[in-house]
């Protein structure tokens, strides 16, 4: 823990031990003397005398991808070892701010915050060569936060203790000039900070050492005018630890803050703070029985005060988690220079509080404040696009789980007639094929049809077009799409269920003329494989036999969108609008026929029913061109 300014060192909460530490300044700069004797460390030059590189060299500009599921928040714990009275290097600290600017766009760092104790005694001569280095960020307008640790301010007071050399170097009137600056208290000591990453807005809320009631509230009206925004706190005291690889712990001033201001706000899903050692964290339910991810990163304990060592927040919303890693970005930029032994031990920090991810299912946490709105469905006729010969969807006013009717009639809604009617295996129970209410997010129906099928023995339900319906007969020289919504239920069972059917063509190969591969095959069937995964195994006009496309594997419970294209010259395959890695190189274009009906749910082999499906099926739509994926029904 931080000794705090002009008086003794904070005791820690009653109960907890803590391990020494060098607590006087002159110890300090003697053990980095001895180390720099010793392993051929160059003793620090005064930042005056270090060479200044421009920003703008070798640099990339800093334009955060406000869209990118994937941003980087960077947070750089306390620094005071650096500026230590005549103790100065600010060499570290200007690494790790051009490690932001040299990885900005690669990493897509959106912010950096610093978490307080910049200083080790607060002095102007201290804030000083900080306050140079952070010209680096300042001449590129890279957002950040500062916050007053107990080191950089007089430990006793709150935010009202007027001007300071702190509030000099990084109080409003620097940050005023970032384009993530919110704003501030009166007093200066507490700042918000707003950026766009991923599509949507975030609050950093940079914490006072002490927070007045006065600053609570500002903080508490800060989040209700930004009521749908998700909000990083930052202080420099919270939790803390006893030892390495404990589970973290408030402190009485964090207790105080989660009471007065975290627990009953929502919005509030993590936050940092730096102070204490080791490294540590904890998740806690708020009032609304929501995680809040509590995390301490502090390393001024170790070799070289810490060498200003960051933490990337590595946040993914597509993967829904955050992965932090802990690197010295000072001493990696001299890692192919000869470093010394305890330099090699501080590159990075891999232990499990240091390198780890975080699990957090962004759209359900921030749920209760801003709710994804559900895509409502769409008509019918707007997916009738240029070339539609069928479409099919299950949307209808029937109870969820409902069977459907044995004289099922599905309505093909493109108008060219392509009916489809229930067909049952004997003997197969009425509710083999019952009504859903379940449906992809991005579904214009908002209805499926759960299919019940499987063997052995073989059971279930299917549908089917007419004798004489037009799509039977259709060979999409020019093109094809092919469109379904799919779920397969947890229960999905390779031995049951492998090689169901979304949709098939009956009539086998050898019946089509087709010499190469089982005579016995369908001439085109949508299936799915062991996996499960998606299979397209069709028989195009110009080959002599099945040229297969294959999807990777599919996970059961969620909804996925499958497409099927072909430009008259080649076949791909689209999971969720993603091209898939197996769609051959092969020419193909058309499809065989032998006039012979459609199968939904259904599969054929040797010209007699093999399989049924087990899933649920969303709207399925054939069009007779290809369609770029802008098109595509969930898009």
């Amino acid at each position: 823990m931080c000794s705090p300014l002009h008086q003794p060192d904070t005791p820690f909460p009653a109960g907890a031990s803590r391990r020494t530490f060098l607590r006087a300044t002159g110890l300090t700069g003697a053990a980095t003397a001895a180390a720099a004797a010793a392993g051929g460390l160059a003793a620090a030059a005064p930042a005056s005398a270090l060479p200044r590189q421009e920003a703008a060299d070798n640099v990339a500009a800093w334009r955060p991808d406000p869209d990118s599921p994937r941003f980087t928040l960077v947070v750089m714990p306390d620094t005071q070892y650096l500026f230590d009275g005549a103790s100065i290097n600010a060499a570290p600290v200007e690494a790790s701010l051009r490690y932001i600017l040299d990885h900005g766009r690669d990493e897509n760092i959106v912010f950096l915050s610093h978490l307080g104790d910049l200083t080790e005694h607060g002095l102007h001569e201290e804030f000083a060569p900080l306050g140079e280095a952070f010209e680096l960020l300042d001449r590129r307008r890279v957002g950040y936060s500062v916050l007053a640790g107990n080191h950089d301010i007089d430990s006793s007071t709150d935010d009202r203790r007027g001007r300071t050399p702190y509030l000099d170097a990084f109080g409003p009137r620097r940050l005023r000039g970032l384009p993530t600056f919110g704003g501030a208290t009166p007093d200066g000591y507490n700042t918000y900070h707003l950026f766009r990453a991923a599509g949507r807005e975030w609050l950093v809320l940079a914490l006072d050492w002490r927070p007045s009631a006065a600053g609570l509230a500002w903080a508490r009206d800060v989040i209700k005018k930004h009521p749908r925004t998700p909000v990083i706190l930052t202080t420099h005291e919270l939790v803390y630890a006893d030892r390495y690889g404990d589970e973290a712990d408030f402190s009485p001033h964090g207790k105080h803050l989660w009471d007065e201001l975290i627990a009953e706000n929502d919005q509030i899903f993590l936050t940092l703070n730096g102070h204490y050692w080791p490294a540590a964290r904890t998740t806690r339910k708020n009032a609304a029985g929501h995680d809040v991810h509590l995390h301490i990163t502090n390393y001024q304990n170790r070799y070289y005060g810490g060498s200003a060592m960051i933490r990337l927040y590595r946040f993914d919303l597509a993967r829904n988690t955050v992965d932090v890693e802990t690197i010295s970005p000072w001493i990696l930029g001299r890692a192919d220079e000869r470093l010394n032994e305890l330099e090699r031990r501080e590159i990075e920090m891999t232990g499990p509080q240091d390198s780890f991810s975080v699990p957090i299912d962004f759209d359900e946490r921030f749920a209760g404040f801003a709710p994804v709105p559900v895509r409502g469905p769409r008509p019918a006729a707007k997916m009738l696009v240029p070339g539609t010969v069928a479409y099919w969807r299950f949307d209808g006013p029937h109870p969820d789980g409902s069977p459907a009717s044995a004289a099922l009639r599905v309505p093909d809604l493109s108008g060219h007639g392509n009916h489809l009617t229930r067909e049952p295996v004997p003997g197969s129970p009425a509710d083999a094929l019952r009504w859903s209410a379940d449906h992809h997010p991005d579904q214009p129906g908002h209805g499926s049809l759960h299919f019940d099928g499987g063997k052995p023995p073989l059971h279930g339900a299917y549908l089917q077009t007419a004798k004489d319906a037009p799509l039977n007969t259709k060979t999409f020289r020019a093109g094809y799409t092919v469109e379904a919504f799919l779920q397969l239920p947890a229960d999905w069972d390779a031995g049951h269920h492998a090689w169901g059917s979304i949709l098939s063509r009956r009539g086998t190969l050898g019946a089509a003329g087709k010499t190469e591969g089982d005579p016995e095959e369908p001439v085109a069937t949508l299936s799915l494989s062991d996996g499960p995964g998606i299979q397209w195994a069709a028989a195009p006009l110009n080959r002599p036999g099945l040229v297969t496309n294959w999807s990777h594997e599919l996970e059961r419970g969620t909804w996925w969108h499958v497409a099927v294209v072909n430009d008259g010259r080649h076949t791909t395959l689209y999971i969720d609008g993603c091209r898939v890695a197996r769609n051959p190189a092969t020419r193909t274009g058309g499809l065989a026929t032998l006039g012979l009906p459609w199968l939904l749910g259904a599969y054929e082999y040797g010209g007699k029913l093999d399989q049924l499906l087990h899933g649920r099926l969303g709207d399925i739509r054939i069009v007779e061109r290809a369609l770029p994926v802008r098109d595509f029904m969930n898009a």
